[in-house]
């Protein structure tokens, strides 16, 4: 259940988002729907993939060419769903910092899904 709500909150901050920031446009709910779901799997598979790949950079860098990531990890996500436009690198930065920030306040809301207590 937690899961599917961390997916509708995902979902209506990336519309949000779309709506505010400049560069960044989608179609509608199931657009926004679709990129949750997409972003989620990218970063489910991919995202370790370029994390190990790209390591002496990060350590190099500390830590910022994660950011690097994150936002190829956006356009890799814009090139897959229909709907859902992203202007150029930069923009994807902005939005996947604005997307972590936002996420990370809404999760830290949500109560912790713990298996012991079902």
């Amino acid at each position: 259940m937690a899961l599917i709500i961390r997916l509708l909150v995902t979902t209506a901050i990336v519309v949000l988002l779309c709506n505010l920031l400049p560069g960044v446009f989608i179609e509608g709910w199931t657009s926004a729907l679709w990129v949750a779901v997409v972003m989620g799997l990218l970063n489910a598979f991919v995202r370790p993939v370029l994390v190990f790949l790209t390591l002496p950079a990060t350590i190099v860098t500390m830590g910022l060419f994660l950011l690097v990531i994150n936002a190829l990890i956006i356009l890799l996500c814009a090139y897959f769903v229909g709907g859902f436009v992203v202007d150029g690198f930069w923009y994807a930065v902005l939005f996947s910092i604005v997307l972590t920030i936002c996420q990370s306040l809404v999760n830290g809301l949500l109560p912790k899904d713990n298996p012991k207590n079902q």
